[in-house]
């Protein structure tokens, strides 16, 4: 039975989030188990809702869908019974295209039955022709049980007219556009793919005979998987007891165009992108912002917690000491029970609260990864000289974000976006902060590890929401009046 899903945490919606993680095992005794724990690791990208499906020999097809934390619902050894068998896939999510809010009919794993028998499939992603599929599928039969987009992949299969599931999915992602990672099962396959752009992330692992397919690197680490090698951008493999891993690439190949922020937030520090970890870049990415934006100061501070790699990295080239002078309080969640308005004014307090001893009288660097509206950092700056700091300066280890995104994350309007209405020296003003700077997105490609920068002809990663350089045209937004980037 489901229930209604708790409001989402007042003060934490000023942070690009990621649309969702994925998570497959195959081979494996009770793989439902080794998924929900997967898919636990993976709940940063995801913390609205989750689901499991899973395949029996004997008892066929089971699914669960759920809102809330993984661990609040897939914990329980009475409904991790009713989802027994060898195979499984599941997913964690927050809502971006498709419905808002709490309907449990846009939780994936989507499933499907088909002639030759059924499918489910968990997307990463979005699918930015969505609408133009939609209204095509409506058209000739189709009955949707879902406001989200990757329910097309779905309907684009069983109008398919290959002669098995993997080609099946093949011909239906075919007609997508945009950006997808995607984990799907049949009664005796698991799949992975990914788009021929790669934006988003997939991997393979090994545990003993097992094989899984994972949305990150540490995912593997908590099951005690081995890394194996990331899905290629354009690749599927289709994962058998019988054949092992098979390959294919059925689509045109193309200049990959990894999501740079994946470097900057999305991942978690411990996860490794391309042999390289990410906290190593984003301390890096410190590096790269004190050599391009030196200030003088006393302290260099985080932004708990997506600031903490960058800060260090900025406090060793800079040689100003790095200090906790914000602490998070770990507890705080995104389930505040109904919060009263006395509460809510409180603001950030109820999350982050300032180290008072280190800030007062200090100058004081704050850093952190992103600023999208700019409503949270104007309340931490508030609360640093509320404790005495003598000077605040932000810097911010990413370019200023001034294009949402249509790639599978959950980005405000344009209008909302702080960088897309003002100038670097307007936010600083807006934010009344000493001084603010960003880091370049040269220094951005420098820190990911191309020495040479940027290539402005053919960028190595997407970084449409800095640049709106968009590397998949965004359909169904241009159709609704979205004005893409003058060519200069």
């Amino acid at each position: 039975m489901s229930r209604e899903m708790p409001p989402a945490h007042p003060f934490d919606d000023d942070k690009l989030k990621e649309e969702c993680g994925i998570f497959g095992v195959i081979g494996l005794t009770d793989a439902a188990n080794f998924v929900a724990l997967g898919l636990h690791a993976l709940q940063h990208r995801g913390q609205e809702a989750g689901g499991i499906v899973s395949h029996d020999p004997e008892l066929g097809f089971n699914s669960v869908r759920r809102f809330g934390y993984v661990r609040d619902n897939f914990t329980r050894q009475s409904l991790m019974e009713t989802l027994p068998g060898p195979l499984a896939i599941g997913h964690v999510r927050y809502s971006t295209a498709g419905a808002k809010g709490a309907a449990i009919r846009d939780v994936q794993p989507f499933f499907g039955e088909f002639s030759m028998g059924g499918a489910a499939i968990a997307h990463n992603g979005n699918i930015t022709n969505a609408n133009a599929l939609r209204r095509e599928l409506i058209e000739r039969g189709s009955i949707f049980q879902s406001g989200s987009d990757s329910e097309c992949i779905i309907h684009l299969m069983a109008r398919s007219l290959q002669r098995n599931i993997p080609e099946r999915m093949e011909d239906a992602l075919r007609r997508v556009e945009g950006a997808f990672s995607v984990v799907a099962m049949t009664r005796s396959e698991l799949i992975g793919v990914r788009d021929p752009l790669g934006v988003r992330p997939l991997v393979l692992g090994q545990l003993g005979e097992g094989w899984v397919l994972s949305s990150e690197t540490c995912a593997l680490d908590i099951i005690g998987a081995t890394f194996v090698r990331e899905i290629e951008p354009g690749e599927m493999v289709v994962i058998s007891a019988r054949h092992g891993v098979e390959s294919h690439f059925p689509f045109r190949r193309q200049q990959p165009r990894f999501c740079i922020f994946e470097h900057v937030y999305f991942s978690r520090p411990d996860s490794i992108i391309g042999g390289r970890s990410v906290y190593e870049t984003r301390h890096q990415i410190g590096v790269e912002l004190a050599r391009e934006a030196p200030v003088e100061a006393d302290l260099v501070c985080p932004v708990p917690d997506s600031g903490t790699p960058a800060a260090i990295g900025y406090s060793h080239e800079s040689g100003i000491p790095y200090a906790m002078g914000i602490i998070r309080n770990q507890y705080m969640g995104r389930t505040f029970i109904e919060p009263t308005e006395q509460i809510r004014n409180m603001g950030v307090r109820l999350k982050l609260n300032v180290n008072r001893a280190l800030i007062k009288g200090k100058r004081v660097i704050l850093v952190d990864d992103s600023v999208v509206r700019g409503t949270t950092s104007r309340k931490i700056k508030e609360m640093i000289l509320d404790a005495g700091a003598r000077e605040v300066h932000f810097r911010i280890a990413s370019p200023p974000t001034a294009w949402p995104c249509f790639y599978g994350v959950d980005t405000p309007q344009r209008e909302k976006l702080l960088a897309a209405t003002m100038s670097e020296d307007e936010m600083r003003e807006h934010l009344a902060v000493d001084s603010l700077r960003f880091i370049s997105l040269d220094g951005l490609y420098r820190a990911v590890g191309e020495a040479g920068g940027r290539n402005a002809k053919c960028p190595q990663y997407c970084d449409a929401c800095f640049s709106g350089e968009y590397p998949v045209a965004p359909s169904d937004m241009i159709e609704k009046g979205f004005e893409l980037k003058a060519a200069e």
